[in-house]
């Protein structure tokens, strides 16, 4: 699995969090600020066709309109990275990657408290 580009991730955010297939415009109107240019979206599409995370399809009632959706879920995408920077950096270790990131995050006393409810659980 190639990894995504910020610029990707955005597209993929984007169509993960439609609940069905979407056109170029529709997935420039989802971004939140600073639309991207129907070409540019349109670009980062065929990316990410080409690396398989996306598929389109055309309805015959939209003309000569692709609709884009996602071939992954994000919950999916998320474990492979996560999995890959545990494996590469953390040797495999899961102890030592959960180690870092609880003494490198500021986590406050009720995320501590959550975060040993989900282990005793």
């Amino acid at each position: 699995m190639k990894p995504l580009t910020r610029a990707e991730m955005e597209v993929m955010n984007v169509l993960w969090d439609a609940e069905h297939a979407l056109s170029v415009n529709e997935i420039v109107e989802g971004y939140a600020e600073q639309k991207p240019a129907y070409t540019t979206v349109a670009t980062f599409l065929k990316i990410l066709e080409a690396k398989g995370y996306v598929e389109h399809r055309k309805k015959e009632e939209a003309g000569r309109t692709f609709f884009y959706s996602p071939m992954l879920s994000r919950e999916k995408y998320i474990t492979h990275v996560v999995n890959d920077v545990k494996d590469t950096l953390f040797g495999s270790s899961a102890k030592s990657f959960c180690s870092f990131l609880i003494q490198n995050e500021e986590l406050s006393d009720e995320d501590l408290q959550e975060i040993l409810s989900l282990i005793h659980s």
